[in-house]
């Protein structure tokens, strides 16, 4: 007896899984976090169920504290989010994902913008250019000048990044929960109704 084939999964079941299967697996798992040092100490914590259900509240919190992480320091960030998902209870592998927001290949892109960001707010109150008279041989001491200049205006970008992108993405999270949580029950009430109507209509 010829045992049938596996039946394919239909698009439309992959469709409603693809965020699901795009998280599990840009994120670290529960054991992955569990092993790191760094985490020890809070291993327990980490890996509450709380911490690691999506829920109207932990989401929004999730999605915030990953940007917060992505922008305010360049290293760590995996850990930073985690840390902070703790005390406000936000989704930790959603808080870990979105750290991948900042990442070697969006690098040049996000400091443009936060040069771009630090460069008007550091020249947002000046009236007119001020002339330096510097002598003639300063190459070197010009080009330490304008890194250290670029620099701090870049730090300055990412400072605001670190603070506004938070604040949009936790408004667009809850939008877009909002949004799906709506669906989600026209849908059901469709199904009801089509139901009722089919039991009113054999009656």
């Amino acid at each position: 007896m010829s045992i049938p084939p596996p039946r394919k999964k239909s698009i439309s079941f992959r469709s409603k899984t693809w965020a699901m299967d795009v998280i599990r697996k840009n994120t670290p798992t529960r054991e992955e976090m569990a092993q790191n040092r760094f985490l020890a100490p809070v291993a327990h914590r980490v890996l509450s169920p709380e911490l690691w259900r999506f829920t109207r509240r932990s989401v929004p919190r999730g999605v915030a504290l990953g940007l917060f992480a992505a922008f305010i320091f360049p290293l760590g960030q995996i850990l930073i989010s985690t840390f902070l998902a703790l005390p406000a209870r936000a989704n930790v592998p959603l808080a870990a994902l979105v750290t991948f927001v900042t990442n070697p290949l969006t690098l040049p892109f996000w400091m443009a913008l936060a040069y771009k960001i630090g460069d008007f707010i550091l020249h947002l109150g000046a009236t007119a250019p001020v002339i330096v008279t510097a002598p003639a041989d300063d190459g070197m001491w010009s080009v330490l000048t304008n890194i250290f200049d670029v620099g701090f205006a870049a730090i300055v970008g990412y400072l605001v990044l670190s603070l506004v992108t938070p604040v949009i993405g936790y408004v667009m999270s809850v939008w877009v929960w909002r949004a799906v949580v709506s669906r989600k029950r026209a849908r059901r009430l469709k199904v009801m109704e089509a139901r009722l109507d089919q039991r009113l209509g054999t009656q």
